[in-house]
């Protein structure tokens, strides 16, 4: 059965991460770029997203949803570098990349997948860990399963091992790209050559994939059961191409069933939603619900995840261990025990992203290596200080019979 689609995107992200020192260095450089320019989150544009997230995500997360029209504007006035030590000093913040004219590009050979790359986004958490979003659209075709090869294609674009796999490349035809090269180019470009830092466990061989698909109504309505169609859906949550003839474990994904006919898959490799157009608000409210404040909560969960990572890394080192537990401690109480939304369906999906990421066994983790260190470092400092009570000891003692013996003599 060929599954034809009514509407879709996906969202390509790539992590990175840049020295914190470095990092009001990284952000000037941004503001030199002319294709990047900040995004001023408003609430009467943004009220979603605005309403969605809790005081202190906005604070975290969104925080020029604080700036006014007059603040924008004298922040504006500054000079690149004031600009960049305000910015330094924020949680996070997110800038669009200017695509200029509309960049077409296509997959595979002559008879390929057309597709656009709609648009660029940054986000820039002050840890020094930043994400590219790339978001993208198939065109010229409506088959579900050219969505599962171009989103199985394009995830590995800016692998090293993508050479390797030229039946995989995806050449872009267009007045500026003239192949993928380009794209790396940019890629490049934004992150200043910058990458996951080693030692940090996060595969960067691939993109994380956000993907949502809606299919036409007649292959799932009241009718047609969704069983006939599940392991298309879990071919699209884990990111797998079209001829993968085996059949996906269920349980290898995460099914969040909150809708009438929609459903969203959660897998170590994305999230994607899979809905049918028998309903409209399946592929209007929810598709820009899933595009704007779905896609910040995932993104701040996989930020999570990541910094986890790099503060366990820092651990492993006993010299870094001042820095890592002060890190811990402000990743404690401002990002880890708080919630980020009211909303019941937000609630609920946000507790299974950070399931899928291990996110309470890697901070168990985390710690543990926290607590053995501060017993070495306790016992090495009590061993230190014991040392040092014997040897003051030792001395007043030589003290003690050295004046004994001098008033014997003296007697």
């Amino acid at each position: 059965m060929e599954l034809k689609i009514k509407y879709q995107y996906t969202y390509f992200i790539y992590p990175y991460t840049v020295k914190e020192q470095n990092f009001q260095k990284y952000i000037l450089g941004l503001l030199k770029n002319k294709k990047c320019r900040i995004r001023f989150f408003e609430k009467e544009k943004d009220l979603d997203i605005y309403n969605f997230f809790l005081p202190k995500m906005k604070q975290y997360m969104f925080r020029t949803f604080d700036f006014s029209k007059e603040k924008i504007k004298k922040f504006n006035e500054f000079d690149l570098k004031m600009k960049s030590n305000i910015l330094a000093k924020y949680p996070c913040t997110i800038f669009e990349y200017d695509l200029g004219k509309d960049i077409q590009g296509k997959a595979g050979d002559e008879a390929g997948i057309f597709f656009k790359l709609q648009k660029i986004e940054i986000i820039c958490f002050n840890t020094g860990i930043c994400f590219i979003l790339l978001k993208t659209n198939i065109e010229d075709t409506n088959s579900f399963s050219d969505l599962l090869d171009f989103n199985y294609k394009f995830s590995e674009i800016n692998s090293e091992l993508n050479s390797l796999k030229k039946y995989e490349n995806i050449n872009l035809q267009t007045n500026q790209f003239e192949n993928i090269t380009r794209l790396s180019e940019i890629i490049s470009e934004i992150t200043q050559n910058s990458k996951i830092e080693a030692g940090i466990n996060i595969d960067t061989n691939k993109f994380y994939t956000y993907a949502y698909g809606c299919i036409e109504q007649e292959y799932w309505n009241a009718d047609d059961d969704f069983k006939n169609l599940e392991n298309e859906f879990l071919k699209f949550a884990n990111v797998e191409q079209k001829n993968n003839q085996n059949t996906l474990n269920p349980k290898n994904t995460k099914c969040i069933e909150e809708w009438e006919f929609a459903k969203i898959g959660i897998s170590k490799l994305g999230m994607c939603m899979f809905t049918s157009s028998i309903n409209t608000n399946n592929y209007t409210k929810l598709a820009y619900a899933f595009e704007n404040q779905y896609l910040y909560m995932y993104i701040w969960e996989l930020y999570k995840k990541i910094l986890i990572n790099k503060i366990s890394k820092e651990f492993d080192t006993k010299e870094k261990y001042s820095s890592a537990k002060r890190k811990l401690i402000n990743f404690s109480k401002q990002a880890w025990i708080y919630e980020i939304t009211n909303d019941d369906i937000g609630e609920k999906l946000d507790k299974e992203i950070r399931d899928k990421f291990n996110q309470e066994k890697l901070y168990l983790e985390m710690k543990n290596k926290y607590d053995i260190i501060y017993k070495e470092l306790n016992i090495e400092k009590n061993t230190k200080i014991n040392k040092n009570i014997a040897i003051g000891l030792a001395f007043s003692l030589i003290i003690n019979i050295v004046i004994f013996i001098i008033l014997v003599i003296l007697k």
